[in-house]
């Protein structure tokens, strides 16, 4: 199936706006590009309550973003944003947090980690981790009340670091996670799989481009297999939360999501996994695409799924 024609409609836009590829560009000109797609985001709902913080970490701190919906939060959903590890803001992904916050009555805290080249792995991690502990830590000043699910979430690299979160919260005995939602997640550093070579994915995000990604973000090829940077190279995938997943059928990425959320089914991971037809990288974000919705819709019903569990004392879904 190709891609449906809106997706088709934006691709000849950008098309038509000529430019070099993004992997022979610099990192500087691709977050040019990815503030220009963000403008395309629409209008943002209203929040009650809009808060920056600074969560103090190793050589530094990290910006934090905490979205209150105003109907309130049911749930607390730590987001990561995608961007190859190497562009992407909050204020780029706002409006898209600002909307799932509406959506599904949670707060959302948009994580602002310190990017590559300049911060290569593990620094995201780490970043994230200490963002991940900070919410936990807050749910009440956040959320009104302590006792509220908090959710993984993250798109693309930042898919990528919510499964890991999810990894490593089990690990260190950390925050309890009610739910990890990955959408399009990188999971591996494999770019010989079917999706990755496949002529008709190399579109918003190809092969090349994931290829000039990873360079940035984990220069030592050699690291690139251990877990925090791979989650899919993970030995042991039990005893993580229940996961949704969402995928796009011409997405390079495609592959690795979906053997990633084999691997948590077979670990015993509850695990919701949808590809989108039709659809390339990106859709989630790009609001003003029909495959945003149904890609919204998905995620909210899980996240809705998941506060009422909570709220009544249920404990999480079984695979």
């Amino acid at each position: 199936m190709a891609v449906d024609h809106a997706t088709r409609a934006i691709l000849d836009q950008i098309a038509t706006g000529g430019g070099k590829a993004l992997h022979e560009g610099t990192p500087d000109e691709a977050r040019a590009l990815s503030k220009a797609f963000a403008a395309m985001a629409g209008p943002a709902p209203a929040m009650a309550r809009v808060e920056d913080h600074e969560v103090p970490v190793a050589g530094g701190s990290v910006p934090v973003r905490v979205l209150v919906p105003a109907q309130g939060a049911r749930g607390v959903i730590v987001y990561f944003h995608g961007g190859g590890w190497v562009i992407g803001a909050i204020d780029e992904f706002e409006t898209m947090a600002r909307k799932l916050a509406e959506r599904s009555s949670c707060a959302v805290v948009l994580v602002d980690y310190r990017l590559a080249p300049e911060h290569v792995y593990p620094v995201a991690v780490d970043d994230s981790y200490a963002a991940l502990e900070w919410t936990a830590a807050r749910l009440e000043e956040i959320a009104g009340r302590a006792d509220v699910p908090l959710i993984v979430a993250g798109d693309s690299a930042g898919g990528n670091l919510a499964a890991v979160m999810a990894l490593r919260a089990r690990d260190r005995n950390g925050p309890q996670i009610a739910l990890q939602v990955l959408i399009y997640p990188v999971t591996d550093a494999d770019f010989e799989r079917p999706s990755y070579v496949d002529p008709e994915n190399q579109l918003l995000l190809t092969r090349d481009a994931m290829v000039w990604f990873w360079d940035h973000y984990v220069p030592d090829a050699g690291r690139r297999c251990e877990p925090d940077a791979s989650p899919l190279q993970a030995t042991n995938l039990a005893d993580l939360p229940p996961a949704v997943v969402l995928t796009a059928e011409h997405d390079v990425l495609r592959d690795e999501g979906e053997a990633y959320a084999e691997r948590l089914r077979d670990a015993g991971v509850p695990v919701e996994l949808k590809r989108h037809a039709g659809q390339t990288h990106g859709f989630f974000t790009f609001l003003l695409l029909p495959g945003s919705e149904r890609g919204f819709q998905q995620v909210v019903k899980a996240v809705r799924a998941c506060t009422i569990r909570h709220a009544q004392g249920q404990p999480a879904l079984r695979s």
